[in-house]
């Protein structure tokens, strides 16, 4: 029964991937390539262009210092929160110092384990929400198309990890997280590229219905002028 709620639900995302991707494109044709979204392959050699690349990539990497920062203060509050409540109770059974102190310590170090897995699964759709951001900003996309690309790719990073985690766990976080940032930051795409061709038709339509000329007519008069 799983097995079968478990194959409905990959070929339901699938076919709604699949039709995403055909709708995303034939929006594309509709509004032109000017007008689409502009993100692209990025290349690890575009950090070295002294310029936009740069401030990018440096960017990136101080969201990654930052969101690494953050979950280590985590971590180490957690392990400390965890030895003081361990080290009471044991003081309280009657154990000597020595001994309480080697329990808070095991069960400080259990209490950081725990929570390094869960600020892991916070930092890495922020990092590469924030990575996917600045990229489409580099390759000429608008704040719009840079935020819902970035909100896609976080969104996907965090539900594929958590779901390859409680499939196969660490190995599986790592696949799905991966495989979760690529098809979240593609959805993205696709419905701002989708969401930009309604919006165009519905500027053609208010032009047509009102007399005037439409954005495509609209921009021939400037070529010609």
């Amino acid at each position: 029964m799983d097995l079968a709620k478990t194959r409905g639900r990959v070929v339901t995302l699938i076919t709604a991937f699949i039709v995403l991707t055909f709708l995303a494109e034939k929006s594309r044709q509709i509004v032109g390539e000017e007008r689409s979204s502009q993100s692209g392959k990025f290349s690890w050699m575009d950090c070295f262009d002294l310029g936009s690349g740069t401030l990018a990539c440096s960017i990136k990497e101080g969201v990654k210092l930052y969101t690494y920062n953050i979950r280590s203060g985590i971590v180490e509050k957690s392990r400390h929160k965890a030895y003081e409540i361990a080290l009471e109770d044991a003081l309280h059974e009657g154990l000597s110092i020595q001994e309480a102190s080697r329990a808070a310590a095991v069960a400080g170090k259990k209490a950081a384990k725990i929570s390094s897995r869960k600020a892991r699964r916070i930092t890495g759709p922020v990092i590469a929400a924030a990575w996917d951001f600045f990229e489409a900003i580099y390759y000429g996309g608008g704040p719009i198309e840079a935020t819902m690309r970035g909100a896609g790719t976080m969104c996907g990073a965090w539900m594929g990890g958590i779901e390859g985690e409680r499939k196969l766990g660490r190995i599986g976080y790592l696949i799905g997280s991966h495989l979760g940032n690529w098809i979240g930051g593609r959805v993205g795409l696709m419905l701002y590229d989708i969401g930009n061709a309604a919006w165009f038709l519905k500027e053609q339509a208010t032009a047509m219905l009102g007399g005037g000329i439409t954005v495509e007519e609209e921009s021939a008069v400037e070529v010609e002028l």
